[in-house]
């Protein structure tokens, strides 16, 4: 087995000294750490005495393991073992098999899934630097022992286990040093990994900001040298990374994290390119007042969906591109729609964005130049969208980042909540123009020969 591992490190170019000189990994017995079998998912706890007793090694691991040792809630509990996954799912009849870059068993108990991997092996295939794959990771379906599938993990922090029989910890890579540190740091050479999966950069800002720690130095410089590898993502992929890290908590932290190391630029270029410049002398705040926002909703246990996020986070390009086409003499509709497009047709050559959420988001952009119209049966109108609530929520955003006038969301506050809102002036009532569709003349019948 050793030597499968020092074959792999070596097909990741990592330089000598990086190497594990031992597999001796540091066992914290029970009364050297808080966790508590009171604190794990009882579903988790199922998995773990089942798989044992029918003769599997299984063991919680990575962020369940963290968090409860940082004495954190975990948001999941994530089981290793060395069943196959054929086997996992011979032992329970509510399992589902998923994945084809790495097999993994899904443990279904109601509405809550339990996790379980089998461990990885360390012979991976890599694509040659410079050729296909640029040294990306390619097949990752190889399985192996817990050895190996510690090093194969991406964080110290996240290579930590939990064994039920007698309640220790497995430390193969100082991860319980670094926590105690509050240290990001890799397991291996950092551009190797980086080059491996570019994803780790992203999981890099996300679990500092999740966390409160510092990213390892080395780490840290090679994050800034090869942030230019998120291009080589697939754009689906980036989808679902991009709510992980804008949708646990942390989004204004991590969006500073993100702009600090050069990544949010990858991702979203047209926004960045906006958030660059100053209007009128004052910095662009509206994407931070929305994931303040966001994070807001998740303290209280509000939802957020994504295509609110994402409308938020790709509103500053629509915006400017919408106010340059009605300044060409646009209808605001027909302006609206072509900067949507436009904005859109770019963002999803980086990060793609699904059909049930890019017509969502469609509409509270467009729904935006109505909130002006507030005369007559208009405000009534607009009220009975589908749509509107969402739109309307856009639309106080907007006020508070000081983008419109208070004003405007002062008045559909008092209209939502049944108080008679203030008269609109002529001058309120014409801060949008729009272009109203000219009536063809009539054609006039010829005079009749007297």
């Amino acid at each position: 087995m050793w030597s499968r591992v020092k074959k792999y490190f070596k097909k990741s170019n990592m330089p000598a000294k990086a190497l594990p000189q031992r597999l001796q990994p540091r066992i914290l017995s029970r009364s050297e750490h808080v966790i508590s079998r009171a604190y794990i998912n009882e579903y988790a706890l199922k998995v773990l005495y089942r798989l044992r007793e029918h003769g599997y090694q299984a063991y919680l691991v990575g962020g369940g393991v963290r968090d409860l040792l940082l004495g954190r809630e975990p948001k999941d509990f994530d089981v290793a073992t060395d069943a196959t996954p054929e086997q996992v799912r011979r032992v329970f009849r509510n399992c589902r098999l998923i994945g084809r870059r790495f097999r993994l068993a899904h443990i279904h108990f109601g509405a809550e899934i339990i996790e379980v991997a089998t461990f990885r092996g360390a012979g991976v295939e890599h694509g040659e630097e410079g050729g296909p794959g640029g040294g990306m990771l390619l097949r990752d379906n190889c399985y192996g022992t817990i050895e190996e599938d510690a090093l194969r993990r991406d964080f110290t922090v996240n290579a930590l286990y939990y064994n039920i029989d007698n309640f220790s910890v497995i430390d193969y890579a100082d991860g319980v040093r670094d926590l105690e540190a509050g240290r990001l740091r890799l397991l291996g050479d950092p551009e190797s990994r980086f080059r491996e999966d570019p994803v780790r950069m992203l999981r890099a800002v996300r679990f500092a900001a999740k966390l409160g720690f510092f990213i390892d130095p080395e780490c840290e410089q090679q994050i800034y040298q090869h942030s230019a590898l998120l291009h080589e993502v697939p754009p689906a992929r980036l989808f679902d990374e991009i709510l992980k890290l804008f949708m646990g908590g942390m989004a204004v932290e991590t969006f500073a994290k993100m702009r600090h190391y050069h990544l949010f630029g990858h991702l979203f270029p047209d926004t960045e390119k906006c958030l660059s410049r100053e209007e009128q002398g004052f910095p662009i705040t509206f994407v931070v007042r929305a994931l303040e926002n966001t994070d807001r909703r998740i303290e209280q246990g509000l939802s957020v969906t994504p295509f609110f996020l994402y409308a938020a986070l790709l509103w500053e390009p629509t915006r400017r591109r919408y106010e340059a086409l009605l300044a060409a003499g646009e209808p605001s509709e027909v302006a609206m729609e072509e900067a949507a497009s436009e904005v859109l047709a770019r963002q999803i050559q980086r990060i793609s964005i699904p059909r049930r959420f890019s017509l969502p988001l469609r509409e509270i952009w467009a729904l935006q130049p109505r909130f002006y119209q507030r005369r007559g049966k208009q405000p009534e109108r607009l009220i009975g969208h589908p749509r509107f609530r969402a739109a309307y929520d856009f639309m106080l955003l907007r006020a508070t980042a000081g983008e419109i006038e208070s004003e405007l969301a002062d008045w559909w506050r008092q209209m939502l909540e049944g108080g008679e809102p203030p008269p609109v002036s002529q001058s309120a009532a014409e801060e949008r123009p729009t272009r109203k569709k000219r009536r063809r003349p009539r054609r006039r019948k010829p005079a009749r020969a007297s």
